[in-house]
């Protein structure tokens, strides 16, 4: 196991065990986007401030890494987490999505963390499902908003999600052919699971 792995599950273990008031956190501040500047800025944003969400993408190019098709599946969770932020949109009534959202994150580091290999198809259909549970709950900060700044936000949602996915790839393959037991990987899914964890327990106990 390297240093750099080793830092980078120690820094998401800080952040699962700080993640408090950040998951309701908001770009614009608390308000809709009413530009399409503002709608980009919001899309690029909410990813990353909600640390639940950032957790999944990181996970999602992890897992994508040992498969063929790694780009093709990255490109899938971010095209059914715009389908999620449409049904959002559309009125669709999901209930407890944020649990599902924690649920998702904690299922995303479990696998990392175990190395259960999946084949292409299954991991498909996990990140298409893992994308609308997403998209649907961040499509809760663009409700209502106007058609100009809601194409910037899913202009904005679509790259940072591709970029930090793909940023992930790269480095749990380089990772991986550092390292025969894959055990830096295997702390990385350890902390994205922590972090799915803290934000079930505030989910189901608020005052937690």
């Amino acid at each position: 196991m390297n240093r750099q792995s080793a830092r980078l599950s120690l820094s998401l273990s800080v952040l699962a065990i700080s993640a408090t008031n950040a998951f309701a956190h908001h770009v614009m501040g608390g308000r809709t986007a009413a530009t399409f500047g503002e709608g980009i800025l919001s899309g690029l944003g909410h990813p990353i401030i909600g640390l639940d969400h950032f957790a999944a993408v990181v996970a999602v190019g992890c897992l994508a890494a040992v498969h063929p098709a790694a780009v093709a599946l990255v490109v899938a969770f971010v095209v059914a987490m715009i389908a999620g932020v449409a049904l959002h949109l559309h009125g669709a009534i999901v209930p407890g999505a944020e649990i599902l959202v924690a649920l998702t994150v904690i299922a995303l580091g479990a696998l990392m963390l175990w190395r259960r290999k999946m084949s292409t198809g299954a991991a498909l259909v996990l990140f298409a499902l893992v994308g609308l549970v997403h998209g649907y709950a961040l499509g809760e900060s663009i409700y209502g908003a106007e058609p100009t700044p809601l194409y910037g936000y899913l202009l904005g949602l679509a790259l940072i999600q591709s970029a930090i996915a793909l940023a992930a790839m790269k480095i749990a393959r380089s990772l991986a052919e550092r390292s025969a037991d894959l055990s830096p990987l295997r702390l990385v899914g350890a902390g994205i699971a922590g972090i799915g964890l803290a934000v079930l327990v505030q989910q189901v106990v608020p005052a937690a």
